[in-house]
């Protein structure tokens, strides 16, 4: 199948609106922890849907995995573990920063190692299965559009965080934490900083699972999906980090009965009941259970759908897929600003704020029209 760069586009903004999205649905669960919920809504992101999708929509997916060598299934779980990290502290980083500010500042550093590190990679170490290295795509026209492309959307992200940077600067510490309920931006800078990071191994694991992907499409599998194999690969590693911590958690701050309970134990009673009428009573205490599964399912997997869809754009990228990357961290951002919009996260700032995050949502959608121009012309010279 001919790669078409316009669609892996789509495909992209379709991830981006799912990973943009997916902590929604968290805002709608009562009296658990973070750490409860969390684990939850992972089961279905990371173990359920996986599976469940790949199953369906592949060939042989046990005998494609059965056949890997022990080296690629190693690295290709092992990356998706390293990812473990950014992605718990990612969810800390929603819970510090907001949805707009916290993802501006994670997913710029997500981006620049995300997207550069592989082909740099491959300029040191020729073994590295990356199409081609940063100088062989920077000496050609293509590589050089779409090379700018990802500079125009570092640039993007730069402003969407600033843009932030300045929201908290100007409002008030309550009116933040109306719409925050934890906000602590320097606490939060410091996460976003490390989850920017460690998410960009989500990449590299990508790029490792390659072979998987390639025998997948020698089972019978249809080239679209054949990223979906090693998604599973790479997202039981992330699985295991975030089981690891959260069961941690539950142990540490006793929330591991919550699983289960319908009631609020008596040491959390303060907690559960900060906000609800006074005299309340019994009811105060009632864990809505079932809202609860539910509402985690659903981030859970609005948040698998982002590379669901990520696995589509990049078997549509060409040579050029290490782009997919910048182009899937533009689209979350310009969705999980949406989001903030709607949720109110902005309601009181400037002028200047409000201009300065248009400014940078333009920049991140001019940034995915670049990189996807330059891909096509790769595509279309390479077609002739």
């Amino acid at each position: 199948m001919t790669p078409n760069p316009f669609l892996g586009v789509v495909f992209h903004w379709l991830g981006g609106l799912a990973s943009g999205s997916f902590y929604v649905p968290y805002k709608g669960v009562r009296k658990w922890s973070w750490e409860t919920y969390w684990l939850v809504g992972g089961f279905f992101s990371w173990i359920i849907c996986p599976w469940t999708i790949a199953s369906l929509l592949t060939h042989d997916l046990m005998g494609v995995l059965g056949h890997q060598s022990a080296g690629t299934l190693w690295w290709t779980y092992f990356f998706g573990a390293l990812w473990g990290f950014g992605g718990l502290t990612f969810g800390l980083t929603m819970r510090y920063l907001g949805m707009s500010l916290g993802m501006g500042v994670a997913l710029g550093y997500c981006a620049a190692f995300g997207t550069l590190l592989p082909p740099l990679f491959k300029s040191l170490v020729p073994s590295v299965p990356v199409p081609e290295t940063l100088g062989q795509i920077a000496s050609t026209l293509p590589g050089q559009i779409t090379l700018a492309g990802v500079g125009v959307c570092l640039a993007g992200i730069a402003v969407a965080a600033y843009a932030g940077l300045t929201k908290e600067r100007e409002m008030p510490a309550e009116e933040k934490r109306k719409t925050i309920a934890e906000f602590n931006f320097s606490k939060g800078v410091i996460v976003a900083t490390f989850s920017g990071i460690m998410s960009a191994c989500f990449a590299f694991g990508l790029t490792a699972g390659n072979p998987i992907g390639r025998a997948s499409l020698a089972a019978g599998t249809d080239v679209i999906w054949t990223g979906l194999p090693k998604l599973v690969v790479v997202l039981l590693g992330g699985f295991t980090t975030n089981f690891v911590w959260c069961a941690i958690l539950n142990i540490r701050n006793r929330t591991g009965y919550q699983y289960l309970a319908s009631h609020v134990r008596p040491e959390h009673a303060a907690l559960a009941v900060q906000g609800e009428a006074q005299g309340a009573g019994e009811a105060a205490l009632a864990v809505p259970f079932i809202r609860n599964y539910l509402f985690s399912a659903l981030a859970g997997t609005t948040w698998y759908f982002q590379f669901f869809f990520y696995t589509m754009g990049e078997t549509q990228m060409g040579k050029f897929s290490f782009a997919s990357w910048t182009l899937h961290m533009a689209s979350i951002i310009i969705f999980s600003t949406m989001w903030g919009w709607i949720l109110h996260e902005w309601k009181g700032s400037s002028r200047k704020a409000h201009l300065l995050i248009a400014g940078g949502i333009g920049t991140l959608i001019l940034s995915t029209i670049v990189i996807g121009f330059g891909t096509y012309l790769k595509v279309a010279g390479a077609s002739r």
